[in-house]
């Protein structure tokens, strides 16, 4: 099979394909032999059906419809191979004449992702700095407090309700008189600032002692699935503050929560813990700005259809997200301060900067040859079937029929070009002095933002 490739637009390409007579021939022959097997014809046994027939009583079409939804596609990812590009939209396909004995020539003509071309020099050395992995006794002392939190007991207070509080309530949710099951509740240990059933609620209660009785509107929280966002009468009676009585921070306590015998014992480990968060957020963070500052080095006008596509796939998994909350994407974005613009004009930026995080580092794995390794594929595709519960075998053939094995590997390959670079980054403190580091060696974690994070980070 031959091929030719010239650009006709910006990011738009045309191959040119000819299948020798003898391949396309074959194949043509194949697209008859299904189609005989599909129609019945009287006088003729299934799949026997002559092709004279055939063209007779349905049409030359009906085979070549046949012949463009299994050969041609065949032949046109061929091409794609051949010339080693990704395309972002369908391609549109002249098929010219088709006459068998001859060879077949057709066109496609496809978008595709733009391609960037790096010199070693552009991806070696990069000079970042390395943030300063430092633990104070003030953070010693709120990681114990946080521990110490876990272990308190609630016990009545004199004091009013305020956040941070529990009360004991019995709540009753009606419109018109009507009692709303989802908004009512007795003898309910609640806790002032959560929001459970709404800021309004919250507010009432603070200053709030026992026996007194609260009556507001307001609208249900996303808990009350179906009902939420109704808006109903609430009367609330409190019937006991209570306030977390924490542990004692001392030798006893140590033993209780932790296996040492001494709270300096505990507190040193504390303080390790959080030395190795702050380290392994220090690499993150390195790795973080190694690719920024590739990003920030190279200059690439990227297709608009890229752009929107990625950005329209953060939109509809934080729309998933908001479902899952019981809200829609415009509630949950107003709950957080956010507007649809704003978020869109961020998801945009996230869009971006993933695209184009993915593209360097694409060209980086292309000159040093990066490749992934079965093994590798492997070990990923396990580790994924055991978060999702399935069995990694049945899982990995599910992925090679969706296609979705490639991009699993692409995302191998490009976390282990950004292991690379890191390795030969120039790295330095804060401070100042020089700090050469090996790979953190960490698993696909790679700073890029995905679709999650975004979803996450942006509203």
């Amino acid at each position: 099979m031959q091929t030719t490739l010239e650009s006709t637009d910006k990011h738009t390409v045309k191959l040119t394909i000819e299948v020798p007579p003898e391949e396309f021939g074959k194949d043509l022959d194949r697209a008859y032999r299904r189609v005989a097997q599909q129609v019945k014809i009287p006088g003729f046994r299934k799949g026997k059906v002559p092709r004279q027939v055939i063209d007779a009583q349905l049409g030359r079409d009906a085979v070549l419809g046949e012949f463009l939804e299994d050969s041609v596609p065949s032949y046109y990812r061929e091409a794609l191979r051949e010339h080693d590009l990704a395309p972002i939209t369908d391609p549109d396909i002249d098929l010219g004449e088709v006459e068998e004995g001859k060879p077949l020539v057709f066109t496609a003509v496809v978008e595709v992702r733009p391609r960037l071309k790096l010199e070693e020099n552009q991806y070696r050395g990069i000079r970042v700095e390395r943030p300063a992995a430092e633990v104070t006794d003030e953070e010693v002392d709120r990681f114990l407090d946080s521990l110490r939190d876990r272990f308190a007991e609630l016990e009545t207070v004199a004091h009013p309700a305020r956040e941070g509080d529990f009360v004991v309530m019995d709540i009753r949710a009606t419109v018109h008189g009507e009692e709303i099951a989802e908004g009512t509740r007795q003898d309910y240990l609640y806790g002032v600032g959560t929001g459970e059933f709404g800021d309004v609620l919250d507010k009432e209660l603070e200053g709030k002692r026992s026996g007194e009785i609260l009556k507001f509107n307001d609208a249900l929280g996303p808990g009350a699935g179906e009902r939420a966002g109704q808006e109903v009468a609430f009367q609330v009676l409190v019937k006991e503050v209570k306030g977390k009585k924490l542990p004692a921070a001392d030798d006893e306590f140590a033993k209780v929560a932790s296996e040492f015998d001494t709270l300096d014992e505990l507190k040193q480990s504390l303080r390790e813990q959080l030395m190795r968060n702050r380290e392994r957020g220090a690499d993150a963070e390195v790795r973080d700005r190694v690719l920024q500052a590739m990003i920030d080095s190279v200059e690439v006008d990227l297709p608009d259809t890229l752009v929107d596509e990625e950005v329209q796939h953060r939109v509809l998994h934080a729309q998933e997200r908001a479902e899952q909350a019981g809200m829609t994407l415009p509630q949950l974005l107003e709950a957080q301060g956010f507007d649809e613009l704003r978020f869109r004009a961020d998801a945009r930026d996230h869009a971006i900067r993933a695209i184009k995080a993915d593209l360097v580092l694409e060209a980086a794995a292309r000159q040093e040859d990066i490749q992934v390794t079965p093994e590798e594929l492997g070990r990923e595709i396990a580790g994924l079937a055991q978060a999702l519960g399935r069995d990694p075998k049945e899982l990995a053939k599910s992925l090679d029929r969706s296609g979705q094995v490639v991009s699993l590997a692409g995302d191998i390959i490009r976390s282990k070009t950004l292991d690379l670079l890191v390795e030969h980054a120039d790295i330095h403190s804060d401070g100042g002095s020089e700090e050469r580091r090996e790979p953190s060696g960490e698993p696909a974690d790679a700073p890029i933002e995905t679709v999650e994070e975004t979803a996450e980070e942006t509203p």
